[in-house]
């Protein structure tokens, strides 16, 4: 993979975004999301976990663990793609072994925030886009999207042949700075959503 590679991704991922948040600030945000977050939150599940006093906190620290298990994951082997740490253990081990906590912090993480979005799902509309939690939210989408693509195609091929005997190469570094990039995205557009 050239130096392009990870360069094209990003700019794939911010055109996404672009045509996202256009596209939810447009005539489709009032025909299609509107109902949809009316429908999603008049559920009987949405309007359970809303109802509760207690489910949507325990929904949030399961929601919070899962986070903390994926970031644990990727940052660890981010961090030694970069050769900032574990610099004397195998890239293809290190990613094999981080795999399944990736994947079950994923897991969960996914599965608890559609049960929170179903609890708030009309916090995530407003008229004008950008006066709700729905910029931050799509944000936080159109990130995680590019993030699991980037993930499990780009970066998973790179730590499976990967070979540090002389330090970490530039595509290393491109790599593990753009996951890492990519996954702060994610971050930044959840706690954002908490100021709504």
């Amino acid at each position: 993979m050239t130096a392009a590679g990870p360069r094209g991704l990003w700019l794939i991922g911010v055109w996404c975004a672009a045509a996202g948040a256009t596209g939810c600030a447009s005539h489709v945000n009032d025909t299609l999301w509107q109902p949809f977050a009316g429908w999603a939150a008049a559920s009987t599940l949405g309007a359970g976990i809303s109802g509760s006093s207690w489910l949507f906190a325990a929904i949030e620290s399961c929601h919070l663990a899962g986070l903390a298990v994926l970031g644990g994951a990727v940052i660890l082997v981010d961090l030694s793609l970069l050769g900032l740490a574990l610099g004397d253990e195998s890239l293809p081990r290190l990613s094999r072994d981080a795999e399944p906590w990736l994947l079950a912090g994923l897991i969960v993480t996914v599965a608890s925030g559609a049960l929170l979005f179903l609890s708030e799902a009309t916090k995530f509309y407003s008229a004008g886009f950008w006066d709700s939690a729905e910029a931050p939210f799509a944000a936080k989408m159109a990130f995680l999207t590019a993030a699991v693509v980037f993930t499990f195609t780009v970066r998973r091929r790179i730590l499976r042949t990967s070979d540090r005997l002389e330090g970490p190469s530039l595509r290393d570094r491109l790599v593990g700075i753009t996951s890492l990039l990519l996954w702060l995205g994610v971050g930044v557009g959840g706690r954002a959503i908490g100021f709504y």
